[in-house]
């Protein structure tokens, strides 16, 4: 998804106009169609270090707002967000029904044929959590502070 939104978006394509001041949630949901209305089933937070080649431009380019995913992101990354107002929210990994919970509708699908996991999902939110701030809008990270603490042993 990430590719080709800003592939698009470099080539003047239109992407989808709900990608300007967005939610990313990193993740590979599986998805049910039933009666012809999608509904998630799991929903998971995927290691968002893959995206880390990518996310510094789709934060500048879509002012993307919050990420939310597992492991936490680079430091070009947290450059990024600082200069657009943007914060990672941390998902625990293994509660992908929990978290499934708290997506109470789907409401569309972009980019399908990029199959189920890379699709772009949109979804209203109801209650999705738990979520920890582990990368705050003035590049201060969680991730950060405990690989100081073990450098310096505080």
């Amino acid at each position: 998804m990430h590719i080709r939104a800003l592939e698009y978006a470099d080539e003047g394509m239109d992407v989808p106009d709900c990608l300007p001041g967005a939610v990313v949630f990193h993740c590979g949901p599986i998805m049910a169609c039933r009666d012809g209305t999608w509904s998630v089933v799991a929903a998971g937070p995927t290691t968002s270090a893959r995206m880390n080649s990518l996310e510094p431009a789709m934060i500048r380019r879509f002012g993307i707002r919050a990420i939310i995913g597992k492991g936490g992101m680079s430091k070009e990354t947290a450059e990024a967000m600082k200069e657009v107002g943007c914060v990672y929210l941390a998902a625990t990994g293994g509660a992908a029904v929990t978290l499934a919970e708290g997506l109470s509708r789907c409401t569309g699908c972009e980019w399908e044929d990029l199959g189920m996991a890379e699709a772009m999902w949109r979804f209203e939110a109801d209650k999705l959590g738990p979520l920890i701030v582990a990368m705050d809008s003035n590049g201060d990270s969680l991730y950060e502070k405990v690989r100081e603490s073990l450098v310096t042993g505080d």
